[in-house]
């Protein structure tokens, strides 16, 4: 089974011209506006062998020339490509390790028995599986205490600098565009010191590490000791690096983008892959340093690009606009401004639509949806008893509303995100019940000291009770069928499907098997949709939508070859987190004032994940505030191009079976 469908995603075809330059001439045209040298590659194995060779070459040169090489290993999620690749080239006989001399580019402080380690990760990943003497491996000393850490630090910079300073620095860019663990407002002059770790940079590190313990504090080498490195070769994978990438590589540079002082380096280079490129100047709006490939989806963003640059709407546009702003190609291609306006503003109209599911009886020539079948069967797939409501409460409705069938599958039971006091109100209501209805027995009461007792005494980290996560689950249950009844839902087209992986009672969760994609295939089999939704969050923060999208698409490819699939369209819609790009968007349904209303108080039947929710992130805003304004927000862009000006919209892109 195909397991990580979610990653081969690809929502726009980007031309290898953009990214694989053929000639210095164009090399020099596409990275105009690039401060670092930066290599985009297809994939990320393809980066990361292009980076392992570069650091063979360094490792073999220097070993040659002084007789030995001393490297500043970093660690994450996005390193580990890199050194699985030198191991591989280490097997190979390409490279040797043995007059290696590694320095830890990070520690965390205090490393705990069961918490996440750097060294470990390195040991385990790369230093292990090489040639290298354990007397050449430095890192920080975990059990010093905090007043020493500030002489242990100067002491390990005196080692690096007594092996003739680093030779190389191995690091990645950080989704807030960190490098080693230097968060934003860290000086380039800034040197080894202990740090404390932002909300964000523990939540990439929970993920990164699949731990729930991670310390609030680390060592680090400074940018003054990165910037030192003789080489830097640093690597960013994954749309959620995209933002940071861009500010790194074309933004000024800032304290608030540690990483962006890599532009004062003379041999800093970076390998990207498409995903963490997609917003550099030549992947976003090639037309600004080259001629283009004119897709309809790059024509889209085009024009809207435009239209935000002039403050005109679509149909206002004239040649001379294109002209200024460098789309004059568009004109020369269709013959005018005002053709190209036509084209895009059809384009656009034809994305809204108030029938998610199709309208019967009409010409669905230019209609996201088709109109047959009708009613059509549905599954909405929501990672979290919430997800449904907050990304697509509004086209939930409709659906129901225009008389489908609609089934709604909870792939997780979301019981980690319950918190003690929200347990403890049902448990202070019972008690009260319980008598009144003959269930205070012996064993209740025991369950309810048990509640009592954890919301009072529980520690962080603590792994709730069998029994506690039951009641946990229970209580997102009901959230979820209160919600769905609101909204009109079946009550037996409510799936609870408590995917496995999910289950530890951790923010560590395991990884996605066989047994959770046959759960998923089971439904979709039992109820053979004509529509299926899924969640398209693939840089969710917790990485839960991924790897639930993943579910669904590995089920969906073990089915594809049903004859009744053919018959069925996948639409991946967005949370609370982010929103398609409107040149991907290919159905947009509106949401009138009272439906707006609607879905906020289906976002609130969900008690427990208003303001006490683990996982708000560093957005303050509630869960139903983000996704009105996100949804508001889609519905301005539409009107400032000229279309219908409505309430809010929730947005969709379809998704072609690989």
């Amino acid at each position: 089974m195909k397991t990580n469908l979610s990653s081969q995603i690809k929502i726009d075809t980007v031309s290898r011209r953009y990214y694989e330059a053929q000639s210095d001439i164009d090399v020099a045209a596409l990275t105009r506006d690039e401060k670092i040298y930066t290599r985009i590659f297809e994939t990320v194995p393809d980066g990361a062998g292009y980076l392992a060779r570069h650091i063979v070459r360094v490792i073999n040169k220097n070993v040659e020339t002084k007789g030995h090489c001393a490297i500043a290993f970093g660690v994450g999620a996005n390193t580990a490509p890199v050194y699985t690749e030198l191991v591989r080239l280490y097997e190979k006989g390409e490279v040797s390790f043995e007059k290696v001399t590694a320095f830890n580019l990070a520690e965390f402080y205090p490393v705990n028995p069961d918490g996440p380690s750097t060294l470990a990760r390195l040991r385990s990943i790369i230093l292990d599986k090489v040639n290298i003497q354990e007397e050449n491996i430095h890192s920080f000393p975990t059990t010093m205490a905090r007043e020493d850490i500030f002489h242990l630090c100067r002491d390990y910079e005196q080692e690096i600098l007594d092996c003739g300073g680093l030779d190389l620095t191995i690091c990645e860019v950080g989704p807030a565009g960190i490098i080693g663990y230097n968060e934003p407002g860290s000086l380039p002059s800034s040197k080894c010191r202990l740090v404390l770790l932002s909300g964000e940079t523990r939540q990439t590190i929970s993920t990164n590490f699949n731990t729930d313990t991670v310390p609030s504090t680390a060592i680090t080498l400074g940018i003054g000791n990165i910037l030192s490195s003789t080489r830097i070769m640093a690597m960013a994978w994954g749309e959620n690096r995209s933002s940071a990438v861009k500010e790194t590589i074309e933004g000024t540079i800032t304290s608030d983008v540690p990483a962006s002082f890599l532009q004062t380096h003379n041999h800093a280079r970076i390998a990207l892959d498409l995903s963490a490129a997609e917003k550099l100047t030549r992947i976003a709006h090639p037309w600004k340093v080259t001629t283009c490939e004119w897709t309809p989806k790059l024509i889209r963003r085009a024009i809207v690009w435009l239209c935000e640059k002039t403050g005109k709407p679509i149909l206002k546009l004239t040649d001379k606009d294109y002209n200024d702003w460098g789309l004059g190609e568009l004109v020369a291609l269709y013959g005018s401004g005002y053709n190209v306006n036509i084209k895009v503003f059809n384009e656009l109209q034809h994305t809204i639509t108030g029938w998610p599911g199709g309208k019967p009886n009409a010409d669905d020539t230019y209609r996201p949806e088709r109109a047959t079948p009708y009613p059509k069967r549905v599954i909405v797939f929501s990672p979290h008893p919430d997800d449904d409501v907050i990304s697509m409460g509004g086209t939930l409705k409709r659906l129901v509303d225009q008389g489908h069938d609609v089934h709604v599958a909870y792939e997780t039971s979301g019981n980690i995100a319950v918190g003690d006091e929200d347990m403890l109100r049902y448990f202070l209501v019972m008690d009260k019940v319980a008598p009144m209805f003959g269930f205070d027995t012996p064993d209740y009461r025991k369950l309810s000291d048990i509640v009592k007792h954890t919301a009072d005494h529980k520690a962080a980290g603590d792994i709730d009770l069998q029994d506690i996560r039951e009641v946990k689950t229970m209580i997102r249950q009901a959230e979820a069928s209160i919600a769905c009844r609101y909204i009109g839902v079946k009550p037996d087209h409510i799936h609870f499907l408590r995917l496995p992986f999910y289950e530890t009672g951790a923010i560590k969760k395991g990884d996605l098997t066989i047994a959770d994609i046959e759960i998923v295939c089971k439904l979709i089999t039992d109820v053979k949709p004509h529509q299926i939704f899924v969640a398209g969050d693939l840089a969710d923060p917790h990485g839960t939508h991924r790897v639930c999208t993943d579910a669904v698409l590995a089920a969906v490819d073990e089915l594809k070859n049903e004859p009744w699939m053919s018959d069925c369209r996948i639409w991946m819609y967005r949370g609370a987190w982010a929103e398609w790009e409107i040149d991907h968007i290919e159905m947009a349904v509106p949401i009138s004032p009272e439906e707006l209303r609607f879905k906020r108080n289906s976002i609130l039947k969900h008690q427990s994940q208003m303001e006490n929710a683990p996982f708000l992130g560093d957005d303050d805003r509630l869960f139903w505030q983000r996704a009105e304004e996100r949804n508001r927000a889609t519905a301005k862009l539409y009107q400032n191009l000229g279309l219908a000006s409505y309430e809010a919209m929730e947005a969709f892109v379809s998704y072609k079976p690989i």
